[in-house]
C-alpha cells in the first residue's frame, strides 16, 4: 500500500508527494470527501484512495513539535 501526502491544490488537481519526494497530480473529484492540504492518503492495491486520519494526526503532531522546538515555544 502506497502513501501520499496532499501538498497543495492547483485548479482541479491535488498535488501529492510520496515518500520518495515524487509528485503526482490527482483530480480533486477522485479524492475522498473532506481531504485537504497536509492529509495523508493511502492507495490500496486496487487503486482506491482513502484518508489515513491516524497518520495525518500523528504527522501534524510531529510538525507542531518541530515548530515549537525551532521557535522555542
Amino acid at each position: 500500500m502506497k502513501q501520499l501526502i496532499i501538498d497543495r491544490f492547483e485548479g482541479k488537481f491535488a498535488i501529492c508527494e510520496d515518500a520518495e519526494e515524487k509528485y503526482f497530480a490527482i483530480e480533486t473529484s477522485e479524492l475522498p470527501e473532506g481531504a485537504g492540504e497536509g492529509d495523508v492518503l493511502r492507495i490500496t492495491d486496487e487503486g482506491e484512495l482513502t484518508l489515513d486520519q491516524e497518520e495525518t494526526r500523528a504527522r501534524r503532531e510531529r510538525i507542531a513539535a518541530k515548530q515549537r522546538r525551532a521557535f522555542g515555544k
